[in-house]
């Protein structure tokens, strides 16, 4: 009856993390490039009061043995990289990738982080920044006389500028891909850092070998479904208050095994 009541208490930890990532998740719905969460558990380890296979005769074994296990934990929360769907912005420094890709974004500190949100904007002196003032990198520079901004499927970008009849070539927004978005560190501000489980960046140009198209006048939604979000809400609720019980359970046991003389 006493591990019963750890192993309740587990559960009612694991569900209490699982609540906390959906409602990051349900908090981010409206976030630009926004990547869902999802707890995953492990079962802890078990007891053996019979080792399976145990011998019952000199010609007979137990098939199962007697296992009881202690309770569950969080094994990890992993960060979900499905496509979020399209919004139409029409504004000509919004871009959403269209497949695989993060965007280059350099930080005060001078060290690289990466994101999928492309709501960017001009500083002072023209640079393409993030909202944060965050330049792309490599960094891409629009004429302050600029009257159009164009950028291509591959990331090209180009302005067209009075007195001249073709555009010009001002840049161009290049990506990076990893062998595991999961294992990114996301640190705010929709952003992410590389780790030793994401693996290296890898460069190259949107639109080519596996790396997603831009879309000029496009963001990508956050992907969370709140309907999906709500209905794990209410699961983990549920199996927060089973597991609740199964500690009210083993307190009436001990309490009656402790008033058997009475």
């Amino acid at each position: 009856m006493i591990r019963a009541l750890y192993t309740s208490a587990t559960g009612m930890n694991a569900q209490e993390t699982n609540i906390d990532v959906i409602a990051n998740n349900l908090a981010n719905v409206n976030t630009t490039g926004f990547k869902k969460g999802r707890a995953e558990f492990q079962d802890l380890m078990y007891q053996y009061t019979v080792e399976p296979g145990a011998p019952t005769s000199q010609s007979t074994q137990n098939p199962s043995g007697v296992q009881v296990g202690l309770g569950v934990r969080t094994a990890a929360v992993q960060k979900v990289f499905a496509q979020g769907d399209l919004t139409s912005t029409s504004n000509q420094l919004d871009v959403a990738v269209e497949g695989d890709g993060f965007f280059q974004i350099q930080k005060p500190d001078g060290t690289t982080a990466y994101t999928r949100t492309g709501s960017f904007q001009l500083d002072s002196a023209g640079n393409v920044v993030t909202a944060e003032g965050f330049p792309l990198t490599p960094g891409v520079t629009v004429p302050s006389d600029a009257l159009a901004i164009t950028i291509g499927q591959d990331g090209t970008v180009s302005v067209r500028q009075p007195g001249s009849p073709t555009p010009a070539n001002v840049g161009q927004i290049t990506g990076v891909r990893f062998a595991n978005n999961a294992g990114l560190r996301a640190i705010g501000k929709n952003l992410y850092e590389e780790t030793g489980s994401s693996g290296p960046p890898i460069g190259g140009t949107f639109g080519e070998n596996g790396f997603g198209t831009l879309s000029q006048g496009f963001l990508e939604s956050s992907n969370v479904s709140v309907v999906e979000q709500v209905v794990s809400m209410i699961t983990a609720q549920r199996a927060y208050e089973a597991n609740s019980k199964g500690i009210q359970t083993s307190d009436d046991m001990l309490s009656q095994a402790i008033n058997l003389k009475r």
